[in-house]
C-alpha cells in the first residue's frame, strides 16, 4: 500500500500540470506576472483550483492583468466551490466589502465559515468578527471568541488582538472591521 501511495504521489509531482503550476508560482514569486498568468491560465481552464485561486489573486492585485475585482471574484468562486479554503476566505472578503460582487454579509459569512471549517485562520478570524458585530450571522460574543481562539491558536495576529480586545471588555461598536479583516494569500 505504501508503495502504491508513493507511486501515485511521484506521478502527480512529475505530471506536466504540477510542473506548470510550480512554474507559475515561481514566476509570481519572482515578479514575472506575465509568465505566472500564462502558466495559471491553462490550468485554471482545466479546473486546477490552485491555478484558479492564483488567477483571482492576479486580478485582485492587478498583476499581469488590469485590476478587475469582478474577474477576481469569478476565479475565486470557481476554486472556492471546489473546496479551496484560501479562495473561500478571499471570496468572503469580496462579499463583505462589496468589491467585484454585491455586498452581502450573509454570503461573506457563508464563505468564511467554509474556509474556517477547513482550518483557515483568516476565515476563522473573519467569521469571529462577523459574529461579534452581528453581520450576516446572529450577534454572539461566545461564537466570536470560539472562532478567534481557533485562529489565534494558529498564530493569526489579528485574532490574537481581537481576543485581547474582547477580554478587555471593548464593545463591538469599537471594532474597526476593515483593519480586523484577514485576506488569505498563497
Amino acid at each position: 500500500m505504501k508503495a502504491l501511495v508513493s507511486i501515485c504521489l511521484i506521478s502527480v509531482l512529475a505530471s506536466p500540470a504540477f510542473a506548470d503550476y510550480r512554474s507559475g508560482v515561481e514566476a509570481y514569486q519572482q515578479g514575472n506576472d506575465v509568465t505566472a498568468l500564462q502558466e495559471f491560465w491553462t490550468l485554471a481552464q482545466q479546473g486546477h483550483t490552485g491555478a484558479q485561486f492564483n488567477l483571482g489573486v492576479l486580478y485582485a492585485r492587478g498583476r499581469g492583468v488590469i485590476q478587475d475585482f469582478t474577474q477576481s471574484a469569478r476565479w475565486y468562486r470557481l476554486a472556492a466551490e471546489h473546496g479551496h479554503a484560501l479562495a473561500q476566505c478571499n471570496l468572503g472578503v469580496l462579499y463583505e466589502e462589496g468589491t467585484g460582487v454585491a455586498r452581502n454579509d450573509e454570503e461573506a459569512s457563508r464563505w468564511y465559515r467554509l474556509a474556517a471549517e477547513q482550518g483557515n485562520a483568516g476565515g476563522q478570524n473573519n467569521l469571529g468578527r462577523l459574529y461579534e458585530e452581528g453581520r450576516g450571522v446572529p450577534r454572539s460574543s461566545h461564537e466570536a471568541r470560539i472562532w478567534y481562539h481557533k485562529a489565534a491558536a494558529q498564530g493569526n495576529a489579528q485574532a490574537q488582538a481581537n481576543l485581547i480586545r474582547l477580554s478587555a471588555g471593548a464593545s463591538s461598536g469599537q471594532t474597526n472591521s476593515k483593519s480586523n479583516r484577514t485576506a488569505s494569500r498563497e
